[in-house]
């Protein structure tokens, strides 16, 4: 059996590059170069058949260890609660107050971004505190 050497996050959304954006700010990934032949992803779109335009963006860890983010553009919108999210890791190895004081600072910056604080969900006897929020399109994710 061969082995996986990479892993992409696929995202289904309405409007791929806003998503794609939000979480280049919430993980420091950034936007690929654009592919050859054309100096902006904005020249590479216009070149595509109009359905086809605003459909895909991508990003990725500029160090290449994290997975690669894919975000297509589906028709219908977000009804359910998603059955895989990413957990955003900020308190690792933290404790307590300290844990939270260091979530709800990284909860402030992300809402500034456009995200939504959904609730804090604090410590007991198996887990530590942790803090649900949604991105801008409501895709839920946990700050860790």
């Amino acid at each position: 059996m061969a082995s996986i050497k990479q892993v992409q996050v696929t995202f289904d959304c309405a409007e791929p590059e806003r998503v794609a954006r939000f979480w280049c700010e919430v993980l420091g990934y950034v936007v690929p170069p654009p592919p050859e032949g054309f100096a902006t992803w904005e020249a590479f779109d216009r070149a595509l058949p109009p359905e086809r335009q605003g459909a895909a963006f991508a990003c990725g860890d500029p160090s290449g260890v994290g997975p690669r983010l894919f975000f297509q553009r589906v028709p219908e919108g977000k009804v359910v609660k998603n059955r895989v999210h990413l957990d955003v890791r900020v308190g690792t190895g933290l404790v307590g107050e300290e844990r939270v004081t260091a979530l709800e600072a990284e909860c402030a910056r992300l809402v500034a971004l456009g995200g939504t604080r959904v609730r804090l969900l604090t410590a007991d006897e198996h887990n530590e505190s942790c803090l649900l929020m949604q991105d801008i399109e409501g895709n839920e994710f946990c700050l860790d």
